[in-house]
């Protein structure tokens, strides 16, 4: 029950949560600079915030591209079966 109350302590101050959350990320990113990048393996590594940036982008991507593919032929019509 305590879970519960939490999830709905959180989705009552939505606002709250969403503007702690950017603020978290961009505290990660402000972090970032100060990080040793001497082992960086390419040349993007280096661009502070790089691998955020990056993982944002492909997680939009393969968001964007698995509901292209079930719209595209994975989904069918709920009476499917009953045919």
């Amino acid at each position: 029950m305590k879970l519960l109350a939490l999830i709905e302590f959180l989705r009552a101050r939505l606002k709250a949560v969403i503007w702690c959350c950017y603020g978290l990320l961009g505290l990660l990113v402000v972090i970032d600079v100060f990080v040793d990048k001497h082992h960086a393996h390419t040349g993007p590594e280096h661009i502070p915030g790089f691998w955020s940036v990056f993982g944002f982008i492909a997680c939009m991507l393969i968001i964007f591209l698995s509901k292209w593919y079930g719209k595209a032929g994975i989904m069918t019509r709920e009476d499917y079966y009953d045919e």
